[in-house]
């Protein structure tokens, strides 16, 4: 599923509830192509699919997981499903933008979520982003008043953060990297029955 002429990563989003959909409305804002998936017949949401826009691609998930660069934008409690469709996700990137609010804390291993995720996707390069905005707002075109809309990343890899750095600002947005998951990551992810301190902050850059 890469675009083996110019060499540029393809994109897939897993899900397609209000925030996937917010996902692909980026997407196709720019002109950019992206598959979009669930666990569902594609042609379930084709229609849903095609009113945002010509871009967004309705498929099954074994040909979505083939994208280089996949938003997880599925319950978090979904994700091992989606996690089983490759015996190994080596060269991609997983962009998690689950929220495991309301999980136990036990069920987690003490572990922030994000990390939880990362597990379940051996080889793959795991970047936290993009889930600390309602669907309503980051569906909305990030460009505000001159500004540029935030979104945050979280990542123990610094290849895969600059790599989906420079895909939000491709989409528009403004990325600010918070470092390690552990770290600036615990900033955009629930804990138990309460919020990341950086989640549903609206923020916009302005230069």
């Amino acid at each position: 599923m890469s675009n083996v002429e110019n060499n540029a990563p393809s994109y897939a989003i897993i899900g397609f509830g209000k925030i996937g959909q917010a996902l692909a409305k980026a997407f196709t804002r720019k002109g950019l192509a992206v598959a979009v998936a669930t666990t569902r017949d594609p042609q379930s949401f084709a229609a849903e699919a095609a009113a945002i826009g010509p871009e967004v691609i309705a498929t099954t998930l074994a040909e979505a997981v083939k994208a280089d660069i996949l938003f997880l934008a599925v319950r978090f409690e979904a994700h091992p499903t989606v996690a089983q469709a490759l015996p190994t996700w080596q060269g991609k990137t997983i962009v998690d933008v689950t929220n495991a609010y309301g999980i136990p804390l036990e069920q987690l291993g003490g572990q922030p979520s994000a990390h939880v995720v990362a597990q379940a996707f051996p080889g793959g390069s795991l970047v936290k982003g993009f889930n600390h905005l309602g669907a309503a707002i980051l569906g909305q075109d990030p460009a505000v008043q001159g500004g540029r809309r935030v979104v945050f990343l979280a990542s123990d890899e610094d290849d895969a953060a600059g790599q989906i750095g420079a895909l939000a600002e491709k989409l528009g947005f403004s990325p600010v990297q918070l470092g390690g998951l552990s770290e600036g990551g615990r900033l955009v992810q629930a804990h138990g029955n309460s919020w990341g301190h950086l989640i549903f902050k609206d923020l916009v850059h302005f230069k």
